[in-house]
């Protein structure tokens, strides 16, 4: 993947806020004692949210059996959040190790090209990038649909590989979604450690203008960190933009053919072993749903509130 330079953020008007009632938007969350320091280290990233000494370069996962799709939950009729939609994009799929061709092939991002897709990153161990999205995805879903949301995924672990970035973020699109996150793991160097949120930068080339969702898509992208943080006890990763967990890219198809507040998230670093065993636990991947929810729902509230 590309480690090209972070993108400045475009400047834009500061708006009121509303202060809302913690019980309007709260999730249920599961804290994690104590905080976590994190070493400095060198970044990755690239459009399949993995970096590690190349990113799309990360070896493939290992064979096996993707875990079969889940029946969703019936949305709440009653919750907070009914009404939205809100977009959930595990990073990758377990299956694209096995259609190289297909994955490889060159999408049209607007100001550029990238592959389809990439297998994604994975710990020394062999635990795929690709099946901790997709666990945490499904927690997630669970959430915000207890609160009401209209939850659609752009994949269930139903597809033969991708969808490509372009279709990731179409689908986002298409359903007109009040906000989207790509769920992803880092594969940094061993020694980097903690979490970061990548936001669209003010893209307008070719089938790309983020310039209408670039500022909503940083406020999304700054309660999702906030919140994250508090339900993981995790802390931002030191080595993305001087430690404030909040980066801002224009080479990412995902975000770039966005038409809705989109962001990245990366929950941590799969080739650090500290970090790996939190991403390998169930308990913390529990943690990290509810923190993704209570920043879809702190972003979702705050946008109605601003409406009203």
């Amino acid at each position: 993947m590309s480690n090209s330079p972070t993108t400045p953020q475009p400047g834009r008007p500061q708006r009121s806020r509303r202060l809302l009632t913690v019980a309007a938007v709260a999730v249920p969350l599961l804290l994690l004692a104590g905080g976590i320091g994190y070493g400095l280290a060198g970044r990755g990233g690239g459009d399949g949210g993995s970096g590690g000494t190349g990113g799309d370069d990360a070896k493939a996962a290992p064979a096996r059996t993707s875990a079969a799709p889940v029946p969703p939950p019936s949305p709440s009729p009653l919750g907070p959040l009914s009404g939205k939609v809100v977009v959930l994009d595990p990073g990758h799929n377990l299956k694209n190790r096995l259609h190289t061709a297909d994955i490889n092939r060159q999408v049209d991002v607007g100001n550029g090209h990238k592959e389809c897709d990439t297998t994604g990153t994975e710990t020394n161990a062999g635990y795929p990038e690709a099946e901790f999205t997709l666990d945490v995805v499904r927690r997630a879903r669970t959430l915000l649909r207890a609160q009401g949301a209209e939850v659609r995924l752009t994949h269930d672990g139903d597809r033969e590989f991708g969808p490509c970035v372009d279709e990731r973020a179409e689908i986002g699109n298409e359903a007109k979604a009040d906000a989207a996150v790509s769920v992803h793991a880092d594969g940094a160097p061993e020694g980097a450690r903690g979490f970061h949120v990548i936001m669209p930068a003010a893209v307008h080339a070719g089938k790309a203008d983020t310039r209408a969702i670039s500022g909503p898509s940083h406020d999304l992208g700054t309660r999702l960190a906030a919140a994250f943080a508090k339900a993981t006890g995790t802390s931002p990763a030191t080595y993305i933009n001087g430690g404030t967990g909040l980066d801002t890219r224009s080479d990412l198809g995902g975000l770039n053919l966005s038409r809705v507040p989109k962001v990245f998230l990366e929950c941590g670093n799969m080739r650090d072993a500290q970090d790996a065993g939190l991403l390998t636990s169930a308990k913390w991947r529990e943690r990290a749903a509810h923190g993704i929810a209570a920043g879809v729902a702190a972003y979702l509230a705050d946008e109605a509130g601003e409406k009203s």
